[in-house]
């Protein structure tokens, strides 16, 4: 499970909490983000795509389901793209695949962005959930829920030279061309209020993946994965389990 831009690994928490009792997950955070360490120069996705292998091959794992969010879907991208036999399935949350211009957010999205990077420390917490979650969520959810899922996402920020890293990442970001390479089975899963990530732009890889399916959270923004984590959970697991091959049966004789 790849995470977004300038995110830990914990904040797969909706799907560690709903999926573990009948998966094993592995979750970890980006270079230069959490315990992970950072590196020099400038990042792209392929290197965070390689440490992502690493960290696979660090758990003794060959091959995996990845699911990716966000920037964390544009590394689950170039994994499958770089190594396509250690991908079992492929799910994409609230990503898109880049181009000169498709990483620009709509410009509400803009603005409540530089908001979250800008504000103090004291307006954050109302930055981001205006960023990641549109106003009808935000007037009906758990005050307490939801500031404990800000605090995972706030508690321990990355530092300026990460986010700007991962930023240019984010810009040069592009598999347009690439996509239509991936014979594997994959699921979009899309966020039509995403503040964020343009939906249109997200629609884009249905038609660039060969045979890729499509869940649509209509009423959803970008934090998708807290928003609607019971209904993307189950919609995960039947993407997961319809990609395992079927073993065949076995005859015992007495």
């Amino acid at each position: 499970m790849v995470m977004g831009l300038g995110m830990h690994g914990l904040v797969w928490a909706p799907q560690i909490q709903g999926l573990s009792s009948s998966h094993r997950l592995l979750t970890f955070d980006n270079r230069g983000v959490g315990a992970s360490e950072t590196a020099q120069g400038e990042w792209c996705m392929a290197d965070m795509a390689a440490d992502a292998l690493r960290v696979l091959d660090s758990a003794g794992w060959d091959s995996a389901h990845i699911v990716g969010v966000s920037m964390g879907g544009m590394i689950a991208q170039e994994i499958a793209l770089s190594a396509p036999g250690r991908v079992r399935s492929l799910t994409l949350i609230a990503t898109h695949a880049g181009g000169r211009t498709g990483w620009l957010p709509p410009f509400a999205g803009i603005i409540r962005f530089l908001e979250v990077n800008l504000l103090p420390a004291e307006e954050r917490f109302g930055a981001l959930s205006r960023l990641l979650y549109p106003a009808d969520f935000l007037r009906v959810v758990d005050k307490d829920v939801l500031r404990s899922r800000m605090a995972d996402q706030l508690g321990a920020r990355v530092s300026a030279a990460t986010r700007n890293k991962q930023l240019r990442a984010v810009m040069r970001h592009d598999t347009r061309s690439r996509l239509a390479d991936l014979d594997l089975p994959a699921l979009v899963v899309t966020s039509g209020q995403d503040g964020l990530v343009d939906p249109r732009r997200q629609l884009d890889l249905l038609v660039r993946i060969p045979g890729a399916r499509h869940v649509s959270f209509e009423r959803a923004g970008h934090g998708v994965i807290f928003q609607c984590a019971q209904v993307l959970n189950g919609h995960i697991t039947r993407h997961v389990g319809e990609a395992e091959p079927i073993l065949p049966a076995i005859q015992v004789h007495a």
